[in-house]
């Protein structure tokens, strides 16, 4: 049985990769977050506006974030192979590898400008099926069933934020890409600098300052787009900046885009799409239907899913984390290293999500006032944060096993498993225990708890299953 002296190289290896990519999840919530502080403090409509916008918004946008996902274990494992046999290369390593020539070591790094330039081609086709989902949305706004006050303020907002998915996307896609070469400080630096932008234009255009007018949620709309306009910008500098990923960039050609290329993307990354399609579909229909109730009811959801969003951005570091460490060590063959590696993010999740709920569930009664003063909308808060409070280990432990799973390419399992789960299980028990029971927003939320239980099991007893495979076919070999 390991111990804990066994794990602790593991621990501050994935600590190490995994607190740049938290602290970049987790400043993407703090954008939402201050978005819905400042707009809600700005009016009721407003953040049932903001929160209406974004429910449609990513369900989408978290399809395309998840597809571009795939690019990271690509990578990643081709740098791990690079780095053995670099390492194969160094007098004093000790390693009985053969020497590698140089030819070699530049295929590598061809493979991964290939995985650059084709990821690209890749990404602007999300881009285009984005915006052809999202934008005919725009006139049936009214359709959803929402209060005509609130679509009236929604609208402006939702249309600024779907521009706003093309330069988020590259982003995404540049981000995942330096991940995969084992590097997350950029995005972290890139993130928190916009990010700094983007509330800091929300003070400007919500509220009205340095001669613009108030403009509630339409204002948080444009400050979003600005500073997302930027991070795409950013990334390509910095990659120019530094000699060891401008040869990517120096190296990239048109000969390199291939159709085989990006169908391979296609089918590592939809199903990664898929897969958190299904959970943000889940999470996106629940405000909808919880919009059926009243604003108030919207407001009090919006409010208990910002806090649980800023808990799950530290999960996401992790896994991100995980994606990573499990498939260079893939690329290097060492299935032990992928074990502890995994088992070491587990023990991490586990940490955060107590953090996470003690927070929650201690401060339900206070955090509400953070975001409204309504009476009417505290009290439902306060419940949707015990019930979110409740949930938190089941959050974290889907989220890692799906990120352990990606590490060793194995997508298509995960997405059975999650549109199940979320789909036909947890949409159907949700809108029973909000109407026919009666039970209102709470029971949409219960419905959460049975809908994340399920894959957090099943993504760990499947990633177990394969690692005894993988093993297995390596024994099988020698």
């Amino acid at each position: 049985m390991n111990t804990f002296s066994a794990y602790l190289p593991y621990y501050k290896r994935n600590l190490k990769v995994a607190f740049p990519v938290m602290l970049t999840q987790l400043g993407a919530a703090m954008v939402a977050f201050f978005d819905s502080v400042m707009v809600g403090h700005y009016g009721t409509a407003d953040l049932a506006a903001v929160s209406f916008s974004n429910a449609i918004f990513f369900t989408v946008m978290v399809f395309a974030m998840g597809a571009v996902m795939g690019i990271t274990p690509l990578v990643g494992h081709v740098h791990g192979r690079l780095e053995k046999i670099l390492e194969g290369q160094k007098p004093d390593s000790g390693n009985p590898l053969p020497v590698h020539t140089e030819d070699e070591i530049a295929h590598k790094h061809e493979q991964i400008t290939s995985y650059l330039v084709n990821g690209l081609v890749y990404t602007a086709l999300l881009c285009v099926a984005s915006l052809a989902l999202l934008a005919p949305c725009i006139p049936y706004l009214d359709a959803f069933g929402q209060e005509p006050e609130v679509v009236s303020c929604a609208r402006t907002y939702y249309i600024l934020i779907v521009i706003s998915i093309v330069p988020f996307l590259l982003f995404c896609f540049s981000r995942q890409f330096l991940e995969g070469l084992g590097n997350t400080f950029v995005a972290m630096m890139i993130t928190i600098g916009c990010n700094l932008l983007n509330i800091g234009l929300n003070w400007v255009f919500i509220f009205g300052h340095w001669g613009f007018e108030p403009m509630g949620a339409e204002g948080a709309g444009w400050a979003t787009l600005i500073s997302r306009c930027l991070m795409p910008v950013c990334f390509f500098i910095a990659m120019g900046c530094k000699a060891e990923w401008r040869r990517y960039l120096t190296g990239m050609k048109r000969r390199l885009i291939t159709r085989r290329e990006v169908e391979h993307l296609l089918t590592i990354g939809v199903p990664i799409g898929m897969q958190s399609f299904a959970e943000a579909f889940l999470f996106t229909a629940s405000f909808v239907i919880i919009g059926w109730i009243n604003k108030e009811a919207l407001a009090a959801h919006h409010i208990a899913n910002q806090m649980c969003d800023l808990t799950f951005m530290l999960a996401m570091g992790i896994g991100a984390a995980t994606t990573i460490r499990v498939s260079h060590q893939m690329g290097k063959g060492d299935l032990q290293a992928v074990k502890m590696a995994s088992h070491a993010s587990v023990h991490l999740c586990l940490l955060m999500n107590t953090i996470g709920a003690a927070v929650m569930i201690l401060g339900r009664h206070s955090l509400p006032y953070l975001f409204t003063e309504d009476p009417e909308v505290i009290p439902t808060a306060s419940t949707l944060l015990l019930i979110g409070g409740l949930f938190q280990y089941a959050d974290g432990l889907q989220c890692i096993g799906a990120a352990m799973l990606r590490g060793i390419q194995d997508v298509r399992a995960p997405m059975r498993i999650a549109l199940f789960s979320y789909i036909a299980i947890g949409l159907p028990l949700g809108l029973i225990l909000a109407f026919p029971v009666g039970l209102g927003a709470e029971g949409m939320w219960l419905a959460f708890i049975v809908a994340l239980a399920i894959p957090a099991i099943l993504y760990h007893i499947r990633f177990n299953r394969q690692l005894k495979q993988l093993k297995y076919e390596n024994e099988e070999s020698i």
